[in-house]
């Protein structure tokens, strides 16, 4: 059967490829197989499904790993490390002191205003009656996070970059 595009295919009402010869009433005068779920177009649409999910497993993590990038300014402080909500921020002139509190729990970092050279940077957490948690050493972005439970207890919280630093005092009374 030759059709308008070609040996083996035909278009219109009453056509049909395959095989057979096509009467004008849609009477087929031979056989035409129609590829079922074992035939080839079974094959190819259970190709394209599994095609169709690799693409979303291999997609989907990029589009995840944009999304921090995109995020609005405000949403930084979830970068630093420690859970919670925010509960005070002290700025200095190099760099900014932040606690978080969560339940039982209060946290700290030092995070720098200009990120990059390697500089000497610490973070310190005290609960009132506990010992104090220190994080210093030559970093290049953030000190800590340090964590100390802080459930009914007030905690102080100190930073420093280079000889700058901030305290807070006791807070989360």
């Amino acid at each position: 059967m030759t059709g308008p595009d070609g040996p083996g295919t035909a278009a219109g009402p009453g056509r049909a490829t395959g095989s057979g010869q096509v009467a004008g009433s849609g009477q087929v005068a031979g056989t035409v197989t129609a590829a079922g779920p074992g035939g080839a177009a079974g094959r190819s649409a259970a190709a394209f499904r599994k095609r169709r999910l690799v693409v979303r497993l291999l997609v989907l993590p990029l589009l995840a790993g944009l999304v921090p990038l995109l995020a609005a300014p405000g949403a930084a402080h979830a970068a630093t490390g420690c859970s919670g909500r925010p509960a005070k921020t002290v700025e200095f002139s190099t760099g900014e002191l932040r606690v978080y509190k969560s339940r039982g729990l209060a946290c700290a970092v030092t995070v720098a205003k200009k990120p990059g050279k390697r500089r000497t940077m610490s973070v310190t957490l005290q609960a009132r009656g506990g010992h104090a948690v220190t994080d210093k050493g030559s970093y290049t972005k953030m000190a800590g996070p340090v964590t100390v439970n802080a459930l009914n207890r007030c905690v102080r919280a100190s930073g420093a970059i280079g000889k700058k630093s901030a305290s807070t005092g006791w807070i989360l009374c």
